[in-house]
């Protein structure tokens, strides 16, 4: 343990990175709430939106219909510039380039850096932080704001922090505190409906949450119960890893009960197919081939897939697929207990998606 709070981790995410992008390339949008994702008379989610729009309670993955009933003045990207978007985020891996060959990419505009050991032979990871921020804004106008702990799930929580344009370090010492006051929703890994469910078993903070020993957490949330132990206590073992290819993306869902009426599927794989498409979205990348895996009540497995000569261009058509593929099984009469959905066949020079959906719509103290 005391060698792994050794380690120096800085974790970079670009603010509001395809709106800003946007504003920057276009002065009319500067100032201006501006979101970038499906159309709001779509099935379209909000990809990102600009600091302005965040002002009205807009983020990602909200629908945009709901987006544009919060704030209708918004301008609605739906074409966005991916092309424009690869360019900015090559220039800003290159600076990463030259603090150190330890990168782990998670999306076009953030990323995991391992600077223990690194290339200029700074000392300390906040300065080469704050390098890194410099270099950024210095070529490419944008801002980014960066985390610096002595693991990822701590630096992640700390970019978090001050947004936009913020640096936060949490140094070893501190971590314990920090943590103790956080509420559990901002935990790397907790996610709303985890929270919500820590929330009634009284659980709301990092004080509340290392107060349960493991077997009770273990009980409480099965496989997740052991990493919830270690979160809260800042211990994240993870290794920087390079960048590894994707081969697929998607999501499931394990129901609390089975569920046999079609139209409820098709409302739940519809859910699951908007979460992969924002992913898909965020992350810049498509893909030609749609699965879906069914578990029935008596656990048996299915999956059913189907591939596009090209890449999925729009989320309305990777969700008729979906459903496609469901109404071709027996979920409207063997009892369900899980369903997911996922793409393979990734390509990332491929047209990039949401094409259809997403033309411009007015509406002891460790050196860190």
């Amino acid at each position: 343990m005391s060698r792994a709070r050794e380690r120096k981790i800085i974790h970079i995410d670009m603010d509001a990175f395809y709106a800003s992008v946007e504003q920057r390339n276009n002065p009319e949008l500067r100032g201006k709430p501006v979101i970038v994702g499906g159309a709001p008379d779509s099935r379209g989610v909000v990809s990102t939106c600009s600091y302005e729009a965040r002002r009205y309670g807009i983020h990602s993955a909200m629908s945009s219909a709901e987006a544009y009933r919060r704030s209708p003045h918004a301008i609605f990207i739906v074409n966005p510039n991916f092309e424009e978007y690869y360019r900015v985020s090559r220039q800003i891996r290159d600076i990463f380039g030259e603090i150190t060959p330890i990168i782990e990419p998670l999306s076009l505009d953030e990323a995991y850096l391992d600077v223990t050991r690194n290339i200029p032979g700074i000392s300390s990871a906040t300065h080469l932080a704050e390098r890194i921020k410099r270099k950024i804004f210095e070529l490419t106008g944008l801002t980014a704001s960066a985390g610096v702990s002595y693991n990822k799930s701590l630096a992640k929580i700390a970019s978090e922090w001050k947004k936009p344009d913020g640096l936060t370090v949490i140094r070893p010492e501190e971590a314990e505190f920090f943590l103790s006051k956080l509420a559990v929703s901002q935990f790397w890994g907790v996610g709303p409906v985890t929270a919500g469910k820590m929330s009634k078993l009284g659980i709301h903070t990092g004080a509340d949450l290392r107060s349960w020993p493991l077997w009770k957490l273990t009980k409480a949330f099965g496989k997740s119960g052991p990493w919830f132990y270690k979160l809260c206590r800042g211990i994240d073992e993870r290794p920087v890893e390079t960048l590894r290819e994707r081969k697929s993306l998607g999501k499931e869902r394990t129901f609390a009960k089975d569920i046999s009426v079609m139209s409820e599927l098709e409302e739940l794989l519809k859910s699951l197919a908007t979460d992969v498409w924002r992913s898909l979205i965020k992350e810049g990348i498509s893909g030609k081939t749609i699965t879906i895996k069914i578990k029935y009540y008596d656990f048996r497995q299915i999956t059913r897939s189907r591939s596009l000569l090209d890449s999925f261009q729009n989320l309305e058509d990777f969700i008729d697929a979906a459903i496609t593929l469901l109404r071709n099984t027996e979920a409207d009469r063997i009892p369900v207990r899980l369903l997911g959905v996922s793409m393979s066949s990734i390509n990332r020079k491929a047209h990039q998606p949401s094409a259809k959906q997403l033309s411009f719509q007015f509406a002891g103290n460790v050196n860190i």
